[in-house]
């Protein structure tokens, strides 16, 4: 059940933060409509994948997929805009790694 939340979790943020990169790129890099309507489809598919997972409260798994988010953002600047996260992103990015840990896998 963890190993499919944290897969779902990967997909939603490749989704969420690669549609929103598209949507970057098609206005300010005047990339065109294609970017952004690719964007706006990927977007639109993260919502769905977020609704599988496992947990029933939609609170929860929004809350900890924001810790999600911070991680896979660096991640995706790192590896497609020549980003470079300095200790206090890494530090800041593990910090809500763990509230993700506590939120979604912490005995209830």
């Amino acid at each position: 059940m963890v190993v499919r939340s944290v897969l779902l979790f990967v997909l939603a943020a490749v989704l969420e933060i690669g549609g929103a990169w598209l949507v970057w790129q098609g206005v300010r890099e005047h990339r065109g409509w294609l970017w952004m309507g690719a964007g706006v489809i990927a977007l639109g598919a993260y919502g769905f994948v977020a609704a599988f997972q496992p947990d029933a409260h939609f609170g929860r798994v929004l809350a900890a997929y924001g810790g999600v988010f911070i991680a896979g953002s660096l991640l995706w600047g790192m590896a497609l805009d020549g980003f470079r996260p300095d200790r206090w992103d890494v530090g800041g990015a593990l910090i809500a790694l763990l509230g993700v840990a506590l939120i979604m896998y912490g005995p209830r």
